[in-house]
């Protein structure tokens, strides 16, 4: 027979299990709950690619910065990415780059335009420079001699040095990978320079007693300089003529070190074709660099000369012009000061004098003054409107064309324009006077208190005669 309470023991076992479990869960969760799920959230983050995109876009633009401020090879490794992203762009829409680049267009141009003209000019002013001192004439023979531009000679003995070539050579077939020459030089075989180069390394090698990975560095002929830089799969050799400095050649070590990092896949499966490494061309063109003499603060004779001419011109210009106006101000003062004239407008306009204003009938006439200074009168154009000036001495003039007085009859006029008449006159020239006074503009009124006829004094001198008798 079964024990009643070992039935309940029983009984109770699942509901005892079930609620011992979800105590362990409950145990669980306090002390793991915050672990398990990073985990979930890790877990998810690594088979989600997208989460894991977006999370690398919220990182990517400053470590972009970061890189490119550290050093320049996160830029270099981006280089054939943005490449092929641009040929792919023109392919599919030709239209969207030209429009992208299109501001920038104008400005390149315009200062490509201005380097070649400042080349141009630097090149033009070494000439003239040289171009009349002794040294010129010496540079003029050697010109003549040599069969070479004025120019060529100007530069060339001005240089302090110039890298005119460069050679990329691959170093186990000895081939020529690109050639570059600089403006203003001819270019040589540039196969054949390669081949002697390479030739000349052999020899070398192989005719002394060389330590391993010494290098040919040098070579020089005359006035030209060979500089070797070499690499792994590559050469790199420069023609200078003249004296580089010797920092130039990091730029050199800087350049070859670019290509076997650009295009080392290239060098290493080189099969003679030499189309991949067009790319180079773009570090091969920083190696032709050239450095000339400072110009010499020197002036030269001829520009003492075309100065004094030119300082000579311009003084005898400002002696004429200067003269030229005091003769004409002189005219002005003259017909200023002259009654019956005014002046309303005078200007000099392409290279005339024009003069213009209000001139009485009787008042002097300005082209006889003219005459009488030393100005051209074909320069000077006038033109004169007729008027009645009412000055004084204008009246008095006009009074004495008018009447005809005779010598012994002496006219005047007052501010008031009073015609004062005196001296002897004819008894008729009295009476036509004070007829015709009334008519003359300006005259007010004729005064003859001093006025004697003529015949009345003959009179009384035959009486005063026939007293004394």
């Amino acid at each position: 027979m079964t024990d009643p309470s070992i039935q309940d023991v029983k009984k109770n076992t699942p509901n005892n299990d079930r609620a011992t479990e979800e105590a362990l869960a409950e145990l669980r969760s306090l002390l793991l709950g915050f672990e398990t799920s990073e985990l979930d959230k890790l877990h998810q983050r690594l088979e989600n690619p997208q989460i894991s995109a977006e999370e690398v876009s919220q990182v990517l633009p400053e470590a972009i910065v970061l890189g490119s401020i550290k050093d320049k090879r996160l830029g270099e490794a981006i280089v054939p990415a943005v490449e092929t992203a641009i040929e792919v762009s023109v392919k599919k829409d030709l239209n969207v780059l030209a429009e992208a680049i299109f501001p920038i267009i104008g400005p390149a141009t315009r200062k490509a335009i201005a380097t070649a003209l400042e080349a141009t000019i630097q090149s033009l002013n070494q000439m003239l420079e040289y171009s009349v001192s002794p040294q010129g004439l010496m540079w003029r023979i050697e010109a003549f001699q040599t069969g070479k531009t004025f120019a060529e000679v100007v530069l060339l003995r001005t240089l302090i040095y110039r890298i005119e070539q460069v050679f990329l050579i691959h170093k186990e077939t000895g081939l020529l990978l690109q050639h570059l020459v600089a403006d203003g030089v001819t270019a040589m075989d540039a196969d054949l320079v390669s081949a002697m180069l390479t030739a000349i390394q052999n020899f070398v090698q192989d005719s002394f007693n060389v330590p391993k990975g010494d290098t040919l560095e040098t070579l020089q002929y005359g006035e030209l300089t060979i500089w070797i830089e070499e690499g792994p799969q590559a050469i790199l050799a420069g023609i200078i003529r003249g004296n580089a400095p010797k920092d130039l050649r990091f730029l050199f070590q800087d350049t070859i070190e670019k290509i076997h990092l650009h295009q080392g896949k290239a060098l290493r499966n080189f099969q003679g074709d030499t189309a991949p490494f067009e790319a180079s061309q773009l570090y091969l063109q920083a190696c032709l660099q050239a450095q000339y003499q400072p110009r010499k603060h020197k002036i030269s004779p001829i520009i003492w000369i075309l100065l004094g001419g030119i300082l000579f011109g311009l003084g005898s210009w400002f002696f004429f012009e200067f003269r030229a106006q005091r003769r004409w101000a002189n005219y002005l003062e003259k017909l200023q000061a002259e009654p019956g004239i005014v002046i309303t407008d005078a200007e000099k306009r392409h290279g005339k004098y024009f003069i213009s204003g209000l001139r009485d009938p009787v008042a002097a006439d300005p082209i006889k003054i003219l005459q009488k200074t030393e100005i051209n009168p074909k320069v000077v154009v006038s033109k004169w409107q007729a008027y009645l000036s009412l000055e004084t001495e204008m009246i008095a003039v006009r009074a004495k064309k008018v009447l005809q007085p005779p010598k012994t009859v002496n006219l005047s006029v007052d501010e008031s324009g009073i015609l004062y008449a005196s001296g002897t006159a004819p008894h008729r020239w009295i009476v036509e006077t004070r007829r015709l006074a009334r008519t003359i503009p300006g005259v007010t009124k004729f005064q003859e208190k001093n006025l004697v006829e003529t015949e009345k004094k003959k009179l009384s001198s035959a009486k005063k005669k026939l007293k004394d008798k």
